[in-house]
């Protein structure tokens, strides 16, 4: 494989950078077959899951799943593979719904529906405002790469054209980004929280 070294990893077929990856670990070559075919990833993430902001953090979660599945696989048509692994990874998400809770209803704990309505505006603009606070927290490459991808629905190649940072970082801005975004909004809520009770 070491001629392979002189050419341009952009420019190999999709099974020798398979290969590459699988016998080397090269990021590069990972990189560049998921940027390949990141569209139709989000495509079809978006067909299951319906909703844009979901579909693109699947996108991410796949990426993170090819890192691990790849080397482990023989895969001779890198396209209709990874078409399979986003639909089934999207399956998954679909079959096993997180957020779904349950609890008891008492009556003595309705509110009038405007009243409720009114609080639900409330807390939006709250929570909007958190999330403002909370992006001022962030380093400023980790902001400009949050607000490129989620604010203005820059994929990872327009936000590394624009921004001239190398496409694995700009992936590495995001997913760090959003997680110390998470973690900010999560300590303003348990501030609240103990607030409340003293």
């Amino acid at each position: 494989m070491a001629f392979i070294k002189n050419i341009p990893t952009n420019a190999l077929p999709d099974k020798e950078l398979v290969n590459l990856f699988r016998t080397s670990g090269n990021m590069e070559a990972l990189a560049v077959l998921f940027q390949r075919y990141m569209d139709l990833l989000y495509g079809v993430c978006l067909k299951y899951l319906k909703q844009p902001e979901a579909a693109k953090d699947a996108v991410m979660q796949i990426f993170e799943e090819l890192v691990a599945k790849l080397p482990k696989h023989e895969v001779d048509n890198f396209k209709s593979w990874l078409y399979t692994l986003a639909k089934n990874y999207c399956l998954m998400q679909l079959r096993t719904p997180k957020n779904l809770k349950t609890t008891e209803f008492k009556v003595e704990s309705m509110q009038l529906e405007e009243e409720a309505h009114l609080n639900g505006i409330q807390l939006k603009e709250e929570n909007l405002q958190k999330l403002e606070r909370c992006l001022q927290t962030l380093s400023t490459e980790q902001k400009k790469a949050v607000e490129l991808f989620y604010l203005q629905n820059k994929c990872y190649k327009e936000i590394a054209d624009v921004t001239g940072i190398e496409w694995n970082k700009v992936r590495s801005f995001i997913q760090n980004g959003r997680r110390n975004l998470k973690i900010c909004m999560e300590k303003g809520m348990e501030t609240e929280k103990s607030e409340v009770r003293n």
